[in-house]
């Protein structure tokens, strides 16, 4: 099921419930429509947390749980896939998206580093978060909207199987049944034995009783009269 890759792909999401990252969430963090596993939650949620990976912000899972909350999807999956944003993957992540926005606004390039500390977001961001912030922007969509596409369209693909799967086991069922029926009406069954030796006995009696009459009739026919 769709539900089983989901939580095999996403393991210990219960254990964000007391992350102290999230805590400012309160206990908005316990509604049930935060935690389910059906296509429209698991879905937006993907769009939540792509979306927000791209944002070079700080307190990422923060921004991405009120987001999964405002929008009522799922928060744990929201909130773990703002790490695809990490200390290894956010430099060439912020120098793709500023290179989109400044080809975007037809700004010049510039150079700046991408040390992700708060005297970066204090200082140098501030010299390129026009470009940045478009580029992010720009990226955070398309890449919440290819996750979004891509697990509804995998997720029906998932529905589709198995209800093919379940059509093909009804589907073998009623042969194997079918199969059965036309054997059982070849060969006798026990159920049906003491009809047969009632039928049989019955059978005997009358042609018995037949004979028994004929024999009398020739009886007659032999005395003299």
């Amino acid at each position: 099921m769709a539900r089983h890759i989901i939580k095999k792909l996403f393991p210990g999401m219960d254990r964000l419930r007391g992350h102290r990252a999230l805590a400012p969430l309160g206990p908005r963090l316990r509604s049930p429509d935060l935690w389910h596993l059906n296509r429209r939650s698991v879905a937006g949620a993907f769009a939540v947390g792509l979306f927000v990976a791209f944002l070079p912000l700080p307190m990422q899972m923060l921004i991405a749980g009120a987001i999964a909350i405002l929008a009522r999807v799922n928060l744990p999956i929201s909130v773990i896939l703002v790490w695809i944003s990490n200390p290894v993957t956010m430099p060439p992540m912020l120098y793709t998206a500023y290179t989109v926005g400044r080809k975007l606004l037809g700004e010049e390039r510039r150079e700046f580093s991408t040390e992700i500390t708060w005297e970066w977001f204090a200082t140098e961001m501030l010299t390129v978060w026009k470009p940045l912030m478009t580029g992010s922007l720009v990226l955070g969509v398309a890449a919440g909207l290819a996750g979004y596409l891509l697990v509804r369209g995998l997720w029906r693909l998932n529905v589709i199987q198995r209800v093919r799967h379940r059509r093909y086991l009804a589907r073998q069922r009623r042969e194997r049944e079918a199969e059965l029926r036309e054997v059982f009406s070849r060969t006798p069954v026990d159920p049906e034995a003491p009809r047969e030796s009632r039928e049989t006995k019955a059978v005997e009696r009358q042609a018995d009783s037949q004979a028994s009459g004929t024999r009398s009739g020739d009886d007659d026919r032999s005395r003299p009269h």
